[in-house]
């Protein structure tokens, strides 16, 4: 019978690459049909030449994604085997081809999840994204960071970065201040994220020349976009109307990212979300992409996606859950 043997640096690497779960081998020998036996800082392949060629294949692509930053968890596991089950280990080698980094005046970026990285893919190959899944999954951190390195490589003229003034159960008129004060609150995550990237005087520079634009997203209205990268985050707070407002924004050589989770809607219960509507008008466009962030992608405090995973629990208790 066939075999091959692959050896890792320590046990631990090897670990890694199946998040440390012996079900996760198990998983793949019932899809891929090779035999794994793992024993210290090798894994052993038993099986059919095709079989133990799949097998060996999935370790490479696993050995790339970790040495490129990506943490492997169970779903991640899963997706990489699932893809070489389907036959689909040319669409692999391109994701895995060469290291996806961005990079901004602050700091690097590199992709930490599978999630995060098909996610980036998405941003630099279609003109608008859709960024769906919870709180923690980095959708809107990551594309404020394709934005600035858009920006820095003179790919765009300037950044507009929106979100709409939604109250979440808080009365925005009784607050004090001018209007600019009122809405302030809303932008500053936006404000703060850009500020890992950007030196505060620099945005403080650009944001006076209109390179940088934070403002809510009825700032939007009657205008054209051209030439810019906008990202509208929290946009699961949009109403229809002011989603197909927005899209319609796109003016010529931009690119547009939508964030949001449908979990945490704000709107009043009469009202419908725009983006829970916009996945089944827009879902077949070419240059229109969709892309579903899981809590598997969750890259905060390990204790984030725990508790995601009880809420879920909570509200769907007959469901099953992704474990990573």
């Amino acid at each position: 019978m066939p075999s091959k043997t692959l050896r890792f640096p320590s046990p631990r690497h090897l670990h890694q690459l199946y998040a440390g779960r012996e079900e996760n081998l198990a998983y793949a020998e019932q899809h891929l049909g090779a035999k794994l036996i793992s024993r210290d800082d090798w894994l052993k392949i038993e099986g059919d030449e095709k079989d133990v060629a799949r097998a060996d294949a999935l370790f490479g692509f696993l050995n790339d994604a970790r040495a490129q930053g990506v943490a492997i968890r169970t779903p991640d596991f899963h997706r990489f085997v699932d893809s070489i089950a389907r036959g689909e280990i040319d669409r692999l080698k391109a994701l895995f081809g060469e290291p996806l980094v961005i990079s901004t005046q602050r700091k690097t970026i590199v992709p930490k999840t599978l999630g995060q990285k098909l996610y980036l893919q998405s941003i630099q190959k279609n003109p608008v994204v859709f960024g769906i899944g919870p709180a923690g999954t980095g959708k809107t951190y990551l594309a404020m960071a394709a934005a600035v390195s858009a920006l820095l490589k003179n790919e765009v003229q300037r950044i507009v970065l929106t979100r709409p003034a939604v109250e979440a159960g808080e009365a925005l008129g009784f607050l004090p201040g001018d209007l600019r004060e009122k809405i302030e609150p809303y932008l500053r995550p936006l404000y703060d994220a850009m500020g890992d990237m950007i030196a505060p005087e620099d945005v403080a520079r650009l944001t006076e020349k209109g390179v940088i634009e934070i403002a809510p997203l009825a700032y939007m209205r009657g205008r054209t976009l051209s030439h810019a990268f906008i990202v509208l985050d929290e946009a699961q707070n949009t109403t229809p109307e002011q989603m197909m407002m927005f899209l319609t924004r796109l003016g010529e050589d931009s690119r547009m990212v939508v964030t949001g989770d449908v979990t945490q809607i704000d709107l009043p219960r009469a009202k419908l979300s725009g983006l829970l509507e916009v996945q089944r008008i827009l879902n077949d466009i070419p240059g229109i992409e969709f892309h579903q962030f899981s809590g598997a992608d969750v890259v905060r405090h390990p204790l984030v996606l725990k508790i995601i995973e009880a809420y879920e629990r909570y509200k769907n208790p007959m469901g099953n859950d992704d474990k990573s």
